[in-house]
């Protein structure tokens, strides 16, 4: 996801406490950075930053990286996040494919919301449920592999669904629209766009011990 270029989107970035410039430096120490041995949630591919914004809210003793490989992306959630305080947010600028080198056995759940589906096949290695992103996955847990999907794109949720099985994922599915909304769901700004015109949600939570 690109966006429009903000101005001064650089200088708007590093001047913000929540991001982390150097985060390789904190491989296997994410802990010491926050100061405690809470549990540690990333989300890939976070967007503007609306759902992690809330989730860091609603839930004080859980720590969040957010991730994005575009600054012209990450820019939006860095204004979003300097709205609040929120002492359990971090983050950084990478792609997905180098998390090995910042975060080592130290995952306890990874959020994939409204992912690119990369439809065409000679694109599949691409998508972040693909063999390639599922075993860069494993190397970043602590323990019990938990990744929570969202998607509104039917060929991506199949596809995620024959990855999770394969690769030995307990399943548990929840389908909703508007209409049907769990109470508990916390919303990213796409989702609220896709609920709004009555598309159907799948989500994915796959653990694998």
């Amino acid at each position: 996801m690109r966006l429009r270029k903000v101005k001064k989107a650089d200088d708007i970035i590093a001047s913000s406490s929540y991001f982390i410039n150097n985060p390789s430096d904190y491989i296997g120490k994410w802990n010491e950075l926050f100061g405690n041995n809470n549990p540690l949630y990333i989300e890939i591919g976070m967007g503007k930053g609306n759902f992690l914004k809330e989730m860091a809210l609603k839930h004080p003793n859980i720590n969040f990286v957010g991730i994005e490989k575009y600054s012209s992306v990450i820019v939006r959630a860095v204004q979003k996040m300097d709205e609040v305080e929120l002492p359990n947010v971090k983050l950084i600028c990478v792609d997905a494919l180098l998390l090995p080198t910042i975060f080592s056995k130290e995952v306890d759940t990874i959020f994939l919301n409204f992912s690119d589906p990369w439809p065409k096949e000679r694109h599949a290695k691409r998508r972040l449920t693909s063999d390639i992103f599922l075993n860069i996955y494993d190397k970043l847990f602590k323990d019990k592999k938990r990744i929570v999907l969202k998607t509104d794109n039917v060929k991506l949720y199949e596809y995620s669904m024959d990855q999770f099985e394969n690769h030995n994922y307990d399943i548990k599915v929840i389908k909703y629209d508007i209409n049907s909304m769990p109470e508990d769901n916390v919303m990213t700004e796409y989702e609220e766009r896709f609920l709004n015109n009555n598309n159907s949600i799948h989500k994915i939570e796959a653990i694998k011990k």
